[in-house]
């Protein structure tokens, strides 16, 4: 039976039920999208070092961000039926601490939202032009609404 895919890595450590939290973030986010398995996603829960560093080498960024999304378009070598290969979606779990805290909401909604938008972009939305960042803005909110997140989305000075 296909079925998505979805590996969470941490460097930084969130507590088990945090984890299998992400992983039905990205399930349901592909669902919303009408993304038919099998697909293979791989989340990674890091430090700023790395955020900034990738955010350096592949967007000329010298700072660190909260997340970053690689679309792959491959299939997984020996994997079965050799799965679509989405990507990856790399964030920073000291800046979503710090940006649940001053949001005044809890780290598992913020991690919600970071993998929502982090898939988001891995399915091809974007949030450059005002009617893309509408299209976008509105998905993540249906799909947070789906998750019962106590958020539906970044403030809306946010710059993710």
């Amino acid at each position: 039976m296909a079925a998505y895919r979805i590996h969470v890595q941490q460097k930084e450590k969130v507590v088990h039920s945090i984890a299998a939290a992400l992983r039905t973030a990205v399930t349901v986010t592909l669902r919303h999208e009408k993304m038919k398995p099998p697909v293979e996603v791989t989340l990674l829960l890091t430090d700023d070092d790395q955020l900034q560093a990738l955010n350096k080498e592949y967007r000329g960024l010298n700072q660190p961000t909260d997340v970053l999304s690689f679309e792959s378009g491959e299939t997984m070598p020996g994997m079965q039926d050799d799965e679509p290969y989405l990507g990856d979606i790399v964030i920073s779990l000291p800046m979503a601490k710090r940006q649940a805290k001053q949001g005044g909401h809890s780290l598992k909604a913020e991690l919600q939202l970071l993998t929502v938008h982090g898939t988001l972009h891995l399915l091809g939305f974007d949030h450059e032009e005002p009617e893309e960042k509408d299209r976008m803005w509105w998905a993540q909110a249906s799909i947070l609404a789906q998750l019962g997140a106590e958020i539906s989305g970044p403030p809306e000075d946010a710059e993710v």
